[in-house]
């Protein structure tokens, strides 16, 4: 699916992520969930409205990885919490983890002994039979960007039925390569599938993944590798996903039916919730205050963590605010004047955690340990002080000695700036109250502008252009960005990097990022963090979770939830 980011996706309630798991259209019935024979879970969950294991634009909500991920199994699957070499979780990958060769250039892949549903063995030819779909129509290929997977490999060559290699036009990290490039294959059954034009073939295959009364009868999806076949699917209703007893891989599933049911909204959902009559839902945030009560129900209550940073966005380029952003001991200050761990439990009720820099933090790591910056309003006040500000606590401090200040910075240039941040998000207002009185107390004036869409208005601009009036800017109410295993820059941070909104640029720091994605130090990443920990490319802030999940007590194998947001109900059974 490809990073996720509150750039790009709509506004949506707190917590719910991209709603993979949120509530949706469609009228599922709320009654028999918890009635139900101890074989079956019901979950809620929006409708899939997508099949087709190829990401196409305009599909690419969580629901659907989800669904696609239940039917086929892609050539690696990740898991984040340190164990594994490149993140790869062996057990549910198709492949063995890449052999490495020719300078970084080459890599060597081996599929496992693996079979479709129908019994025919998956081979190279399948792997093989995916390259050719997207190559001949990556122009509608949700995953593509000019330049990226698959116009940086010079060769695609199948070895044996088992064995096939990839080469790249430079040499990559490897951990780069696989997570965030590898990981968008999934072998496909070319024997049910293939048409013998790749085109004609993408055609009818996007024909069929649109026309979602039939997906539970048309032949094309009873040939799968995953864990659970297709019962039954109602359009903006019910699907019923039944264990697949075909299933190859090792990790079976122990539960016969996975029963997905929309809701019309999060009332709806929350009211059959409440009622017991659901196996694993989610609290909407307005309703936080009834965990206690869900638990008394039954319930445990866990908070689903993503694969994401939070920030603030500096505006590096406004000829006004501009030159002190450019000030490291003033963005220093700023970042010390937020109170991460207080704003978290208080504010996000324990739903959020610290962001310390651009790689989140490893699943099971105490949340903000080893922030570079930890709250320190008189450390910050002495910051300022010393580099030639006159403190003005509960007024407006401003440059008394501008040999001091900073270059750009004239004398009397007050520290007021405005905050444009998403209106609509109650914690996110509380919380930038709670920022906004902090910075107060050293005479750091802030001005919050709350508007539907701050991205729209914080554009990446040059200095002379007039949209280019912002100071600060604020889209992280449900998370700033999502990332893919490996939790690399390119995209953020680098100088004119297409989400460098801010127009951050430190030669360091793209060397750090260069880094990353071409050199194979495996230290290369952490070397990366640890400079843009401390160089503040842009504010850290409390990071809110994916989601509120609440589930049956007596359902195993839910935690831990996935950060990359998929849901493995092979690995859930009820307690006996």
């Amino acid at each position: 699916m490809g990073t996720r980011t509150r750039i790009v996706s709509g506004v949506m309630a707190i917590g719910l992520g991209l709603t993979a798991c949120s509530a949706g259209a469609g009228g599922g019935s709320p009654q028999g969930g918890a009635a139900q024979a101890k074989d079956t879970v019901t979950v809620a969950l929006r409708t899939p409205n997508w099949i087709l294991p190829i990401s196409a634009p305009g599909f690419t909500q969580g629901e659907n990885d989800i669904f696609s991920t239940a039917l086929y199994r892609k050539l690696y699957s990740f898991q984040l919490d340190g164990s594994s070499e490149d993140n790869i979780n062996t057990t549910r990958s198709l492949a063995e983890p890449p052999v490495v060769s020719n300078k970084g250039k080459t890599l060597t892949i081996t599929l496992k002994d693996d079979t479709w549903s129908d019994g025919k063995p998956i081979t190279t030819k399948d792997v093989q039979f995916w390259w050719d779909l997207v190559t001949a129509n990556k122009d509608k290929w949700a995953s593509y960007r000019p330049g990226g997977f698959p116009d940086n490999v010079a060769e695609f060559k199948v070895k044996d039925d088992k064995t096939f290699s990839i080469t790249t036009k430079k040499a990559y990290n490897a951990a780069w390569f696989v997570g965030n490039q590898l990981n968008r294959i999934v072998p496909l059954p070319q024997h049910a599938w293939d048409k013998g034009d790749p085109k004609k073939t993408f055609d009818e295959l996007t024909a069929a993944s649109k026309d979602p009364k039939t997906y539970a009868t048309n032949p094309l999806w009873k040939t799968t590798s995953g864990p659970f076949k297709l019962e039954s699917y109602v359009p903006s209703g019910e699907v019923v996903l039944a264990r697949q007893d075909a299933y190859s891989g090792p990790d079976k599933p122990k539960i016969n039916k996975i029963v997905l049911r929309p809701f019309t909204g999060d009332d709806a959902e929350f009211n059959v919730l409440r009622a017991g009559d659901i196996d694993y839902g989610y609290i909407p945030p307005a309703n936080l205050s009834q965990k206690s009560y869900l638990e008394s129900k039954g319930y445990k209550v866990a908070p689903w963590y993503g694969w994401s940073i939070t920030y603030l966005q500096l505006n590096f380029n406004n000829p006004k605010t501009g030159p002190l952003f450019k000030q490291l001991y003033l963005r220093q200050a700023l970042q010390m004047l937020i109170d991460q761990p207080t704003i978290s439990k208080v504010i996000w009720a324990d739903m959020a955690q610290p962001t310390c820099g651009p790689v989140p933090a490893k699943q099971g790591t105490p949340p903000g340990e080893g922030c570079v910056y930890p709250f320190d309003p008189a450390k910050a006040k002495q910051l300022l002080e010393s580099h030639g500000w006159k403190v003005v606590p509960d007024g407006q401090t401003t440059c008394a000695d501008p040999s001091l200040c900073g270059e750009g910075i004239a004398k009397d240039t007050p520290l007021s700036f405005t905050v444009t941040s998403q209106s609509g998000f109650s914690a996110t207002t509380k919380m930038f109250a709670e920022i906004k009185s902090q910075m107060a107390k050293v005479g750091v004036q802030l001005t919050i502008k709350e508007v539907p869409d701050s991205v729209a208005v914080t554009p990446a601009c040059k200095p002379e252009e007039s949209k280019c009036d912002w100071d600060m800017s604020f889209f992280g109410s449900q998370g700033s960005w999502y990332y893919p295993a490996f939790a690399s820059g390119e995209r953020l941070f680098q100088t004119d990097a297409p989400v460098n909104l801010g127009s951050y640029s430190n030669p360091e720091a793209d060397e750090l990022i260069e880094k990353a994605q071409f050199s194979d130090d495996a230290g290369a990443l952490q070397e990366y963090n640890e400079f843009l920990a401390k160089d503040l490319p842009v504010l850290w802030m409390p990071n809110p979770v994916y989601q509120i999940s609440a589930y049956k007590s007596d359902l195993q194998g839910v935690e831990p939830q996935d950060p990359m947001n998929l849901m493995y109900f092979q690995d859930w059974s009820w307690k006996s």
